[in-house]
């Protein structure tokens, strides 16, 4: 029987799926199974390239499937001579980089618990999640290790060159011994650091599953030359950037360190990737860079045409028209968005690679295969066609909330209405934050934007939109932003405040924050209710 890896058409992917052969594109079985094994082990004969990891100062660090089997083996090795036993965790807090991934990879071949933590984090998110998950250890570098001074019954490794050169000293081989069943990662999704999200701890049998999305969320297949630059703390970053594309042998790209666009487009092109999924504000910033903005057209064909993409998703938030768009005419691409949470997992995608999929512009996509979705009213109701409505996935018989608002088209595509706490309702109209954004966005000179409601003692609230712009503010730059929301949307639905702004908060995945700048205004105006009496 064919694997599912060797179908390419949405009909194939819709008659051909089942839960069952997912398990036929690995070694293990449902007894026993271990990410390491599936992602390095068996593919370290091969002596291939595992991992290109491009850095913010423009050098590119490769790394062999046969590399990393051995080091994450000594790595494993080592972990035990230290004590630590099966199941327990180890937070592994570093940039992309060879230790990054011996350190992970060694966790799980021990039997412990791999944590990852962003290398963002500050002492008080770091605090809360060793609170949280009580590791035992957390492996990090010299520059990182002042942020993980003050903790307490945690043993601090840093992993430098000395490190290495001692973990070589261990055997190269190590015997696995994990239950599918068994944890492997504990994954904290992008929360404030003041409210900690509780951690999804995900079983080594998690890869099985997680390959839905691979195969049809980012449509990964053997002989792809896979690129995501999302950090590895993420899910995305982790499991459909490294762990899905390593089970099959495939060659990744990763970027480490700050983003700068024009490094992420070098590498793309120098190492030949063909397949691409990032964040939406990946792209988003690739538009805006002044190095692809700058280029008069000849250069930007010129660059593009070295580009051997042939597939591209996205993830992390929608797309606004503007980077849409660029996408299509730079990269010669459909946009694939890829919808899901580290809760529920990936749900709605466009089968990039498929050639007899319509991906229609704006959309969410179609459930995966095996997927069963619906839009519903608040009172549980099916929602009409073309109606938003509360987006929910049925697991188990039971229908769970996303949290995202949505509406389906008469064709059974999906679109994306918002956060179901980003709606703004004004004067008794329901209005969309990201629906004013857009719109806002469509201004040449706005480079990024964040709409909120904020308080009105006549409309009950009114539209404030956020600007980040290198254009200096004044009344007539107000003026043409609010016109150019009328014009797109309509004459009541426009942000009667505008604020300019350095930057816009973000979670460390690289979403925008409404939540704190709604926090933010709702502290302005207690302050000024205090004031006034």
């Amino acid at each position: 029987m064919k694997l599912l890896t060797e179908f390419n058409t949405y009909k194939d992917a819709i008659e051909q799926f089942s839960s069952a052969r997912l398990w036929d594109l690995f070694d293990g079985n449902k007894e026993q199974f271990n990410i390491a094994h599936e992602c390095l082990d068996r593919h370290a004969h091969e002596k291939k390239e595992a991992i290109i990891i491009i850095h913010s100062s423009g050098n590119n660090e490769i790394i062999t499937y046969e590399e990393l089997s051995k080091y994450s083996s000594q790595f494993a090795n080592w972990i035990k001579s230290e004590g630590i036993q099966p199941g327990e965790r180890l937070a592994i807090m570093l940039e992309p980089s060879l230790a990054f991934y011996v350190s992970l990879f060694g966790v799980m071949k021990s039997g412990a618990i791999a944590v990852p933590f962003f290398t963002l984090f500050g002492p008080d998110a770091v605090s809360l999640r060793v609170e949280d998950c009580k590791p035992k250890m957390l492996i990090t570098s010299t520059e990182k290790k002042s942020v993980c001074d003050n903790l307490k019954d945690t043993k601090i490794c840093v992993f430098n060159e000395d490190h290495f050169k001692k973990i070589q000293n261990f055997p190269t081989t190590i015997e696995l011994n994990s239950k599918s069943s068994d944890l492997a990662v504990f994954q904290y999704t992008s929360g404030t650091t003041r409210e900690l999200p509780e951690a999804v701890k995900h079983s080594h049998q998690t890869l099985v599953t997680l390959m839905v999305a691979a195969l049809y969320g980012t449509g990964i297949r053997k002989g792809d030359r896979f690129m995501c630059p999302s950090s590895p703390a993420w899910g995305h970053g982790l499991w459909h950037g490294t762990f899905a594309p390593m089970a099959l042998g495939l060659t990744i790209g990763t970027y480490s360190g700050k983003f700068f666009p024009e490094i992420l487009l070098n590498g793309i092109v120098n190492h030949s990737f063909t397949n691409i999924s990032a964040a939406a504000t990946h792209y988003r910033m690739i538009r805006t860079s002044p190095q692809i903005s700058n280029l008069t057209f000849s250069e930007r064909i010129e660059l593009s045409s070295k580009l051997k993409l042939n597939k591209l998703s996205y993830t992390g938030e929608p797309l606004d028209d503007e980077t849409e768009l660029f996408i299509n005419k730079f990269f010669n691409l459909d946009a694939c968005s890829i919808y899901g949470t580290t809760e529920i997992g990936v749900v709605l995608v466009n089968y990039p690679g498929c050639d007899d999929f319509i991906v229609k512009a704006k959309s969410l996509g179609k459930p995966t295969p095996g997927a069963f979705l619906q839009v519903q009213t608040n009172e549980g109701e099916s929602s009409p066609t073309n109606s938003i409505g509360n987006l929910m996935v049925k697991r188990k018989g039971v229908w769970l909330a996303t949290k995202d608002l949505a509406w389906i088209d008469d064709d059974g595509y999906f679109f994306h209405a918002g956060r179901a706490d980003d709606v703004i309702i004004s004067a008794g109209w329901t209005i969309s934050a990201r629906e004013i954004e857009n719109a806002v966005l469509k201004h040449s000179d706005v480079l990024e934007t964040a709409a909120i409601g904020v308080s009105d003692p006549i409309r009950g609230h009114v539209i404030k939109a956020f600007v980040v712009s290198k254009r200096a503010p004044n009344s007539d730059f107000i003026s043409e932003i609010q016109a150019q929301v009328r014009n797109k949307l309509s004459q009541h639905t426009f942000p009667r405040i505008i604020e300019f702004v350095d930057e816009l908060p973000k979670t460390p995945a690289g979403k925008v924050n409404r939540k704190i700048l709604r926090d933010r205004e709702k502290l302005k105006e207690q302050s000024t209710k205090s004031s006034n009496h």
